[in-house]
């Protein structure tokens, strides 16, 4: 029941974070899609920087047409992170009872988030591919999500799957990094609690922040070309040839994009937006992670409350 409940409160705390993060944040993750997404010539390109994005809003007068899709974003990622925190939380707790060993190494970590991130990938998939034509369509035009996820063939809602399976190391890495620089934190002021249902330790807001903020900037910079490859098989938009005439959407294939993304910017488009993604990753990070260590606590004692109300309630009954 333990090991139950605690990987409840941890997908739950998750949970909540990433749909506060991901609803603060959300103008710069447009902007940094939509910058992200254009694949054409250096001398060609639409956007400059990713401050173009928000000055072409402006311009338009569609500064709330930044927000498009974030219903559909804030529902991934709802999803996304409970099914994460919560497979993360349980396989971890189910290595330590099986081996019998007080603490997980790098490698086994690894390993296991990379299957909570594959699982959570897969049920997601349709989501995530809906929020980014969201993200990418004309200011203003943005479609509906299940009218979205309804153009093209079922396999469409799939777009990009096979490079959000590989991108499972980001989080890997990522939860890897926050959760060995935690135990160390906390290793020096461990405490043996004598309750009966004794609450996780968490860190300070402070240190949570930067722990993630560092932990999420080291898997970007490790993954980032996969991340720029992912935007651009999403994109609601076709790519455009040198005089601006729409193309044919390129190969849904990463090798596809991949080759695309070379010839027409060369090695530094792998590149592209690296520093919009590293602000946007590392603040949502760093929000999320920040939020969840100090909702755990609080979820975990509505948890022991509920359960105690449950069980006690067949002797209320008896009055």
């Amino acid at each position: 029941m333990a090991l139950d409940m605690e990987s409840l409160v941890e997908a739950t705390s998750g949970a909540v974070g990433a749909l506060v993060s991901t609803t603060i944040l959300y103008p710069l993750d447009t902007c940094k899609t939509r910058y992200q997404a254009e694949n054409r010539a250096h001398h060609h390109q639409r956007y400059r920087n990713i401050s173009d994005v928000l000055l072409e809003a402006i311009s338009k007068g569609q500064v709330l047409s930044l927000y498009q899709g974030l219903g559909t974003k804030n529902l991934q990622s709802f999803i996304s992170q409970f099914i994460y925190f919560y497979g993360y939380s349980f396989f971890k707790r189910l290595y330590l009872r099986e081996s019998k060993s007080k603490s997980i190494g790098t490698a086994a970590n690894l390993l296991i988030a990379a299957a909570a991130g594959a699982c959570t990938a897969i049920a997601t998939q349709p989501l995530d591919t809906a929020s980014s034509r969201m993200q990418t369509s004309d200011f203003g035009k943005s479609k509906g999500l299940w009218q979205s996820l309804s153009d093209g063939s079922f396999s469409d809602a799939f777009d990009g799957l096979g490079i959000s399976l590989l991108l499972t190391a980001n989080p890997s890495i990522q939860y890897t990094v926050f959760d060995q620089l935690k135990n160390r934190l906390l290793k020096s002021n461990m405490k043996n609690q004598t309750d009966e249902v004794s609450s996780p330790e968490a860190i300070s807001a402070f240190s949570a922040f930067a722990y993630g903020a560092v932990s999420k900037c080291i898997a970007t910079c490790l993954t980032y070309p996969a991340i720029r490859c992912k935007v651009v098989i999403q994109s609601a938009k076709s790519d455009e040839s040198e005089d601006g005439k729409p193309q044919p959407r390129p190969r849904k294939s990463i090798s596809g994009t991949l080759c695309s993304i070379w010839e027409r910017e060369g090695i530094l488009g792998f590149f592209k937006g690296l520093q919009a993604q590293m602000l946007k990753t590392v603040l949502t990070s760093a929000l999320l992670l920040m939020i969840k260590e100090k909702v755990t606590k609080t979820t975990w004692v509505l948890m022991i409350a509920l359960r105690r109300f449950m069980l006690t309630r067949p002797n209320l009954k008896s009055f």
